[in-house]
């Protein structure tokens, strides 16, 4: 991480969870880290934290509604201003909403397309562009997915958010193969965790706290800390090694496969 020291990246849904997490441990490797949500009490109070603890970099908290582009791209030009540029986008925030593709609501899946993946598109865009007109050969742009993107989970609530991440798993790759026709080095990674210990059940299920509870409470889950550690792990790979996807579960996390093996025998 020797070389990502003072350089800036963008944190994305910053406030809470992985992200908070993430930006975190960029300030502690002597990064700019600059943390965007649409609340910023938590990212000033975790600046705040991070300044006590003595951590060579910086998190400069940010206010920004990702499903509006004209707010990203008054941040992203805010960025230019205060630090010249973006070197590593982190496309972190991401939602779901309890809406079954048969009697879901077209605001909720409407709601899920532009964080999930609108916003995950303009700020790539935008991050790209900030490396190309300042030459920056060795930028890096990660999309924090979903191993929901990688396979369809019997639950109805979350088969439309599942949509939306399969288009982050395209839209990575399809990333790569530009940057490659760019004949830049600029790296493109997805990581696509199974259960994280968050607050992010509690969002999907809010009629239902215990559902949610008990999400975490079965097995062993994944922690914030846990996705920063793979964050940090991307970044300090070799310049010629590029990391494509990172697919991390719970030790105890059973796979779609095996719940369908698991039914198929009790039956």
């Amino acid at each position: 991480m020797e070389r990502w020291k003072g350089r800036v990246a963008l944190v994305t849904g910053a406030s809470v969870g992985i992200g908070a997490a993430v930006a975190r441990a960029l300030v502690q490797h002597g990064m700019t880290a600059v943390g965007c949500a649409r609340s910023v009490d938590k990212i000033e109070k975790l600046a705040a934290e991070c300044q006590s603890a003595g951590y060579p970099g910086t998190l400069i908290p940010y206010k920004c509604d990702l499903s509006v582009e004209e707010e990203i791209l008054s941040m992203f030009s805010a960025i230019k201003t205060l630090h010249q540029g973006v070197d590593v986008c982190i496309n972190n925030a991401g939602l779901a909403r309890p809406e079954p593709l048969l009697s879901g609501r077209t605001e909720g899946w409407r709601t899920m397309i532009d964080v999930n993946v609108m916003a995950v598109s303009i700020c790539t865009r935008e991050a790209y562009q900030s490396m190309k007109e300042r030459s920056i050969d060795d930028g890096h742009i990660i999309n924090i997915n979903s191993m929901n993107g990688h396979s369809v989970v019997p639950q109805s609530v979350v088969h439309f958010y599942s949509a939306t991440k399969y288009a982050v798993t395209a839209l990575t790759e399809g990333l790569r193969q530009e940057l490659r026709e760019a004949k830049t080095h600029i790296r493109a990674t997805c990581i696509s965790p199974g259960l994280v210990e968050t607050g992010f059940a509690f969002k999907l299920h809010d009629n239902d706290p215990e559902r949610a509870a008990a999400t975490y409470e079965s097995i062993r889950c994944l922690k914030a800390e846990d996705m920063a550690n793979a964050v940090i792990y991307v970044l300090s790979a070799p310049p010629h090694v590029q990391i494509g996807d990172i697919q991390m579960r719970p030790t105890e996390q059973s796979t779609s496969a095996e719940r369908k093996l698991k039914k198929e025998r009790r039956s």
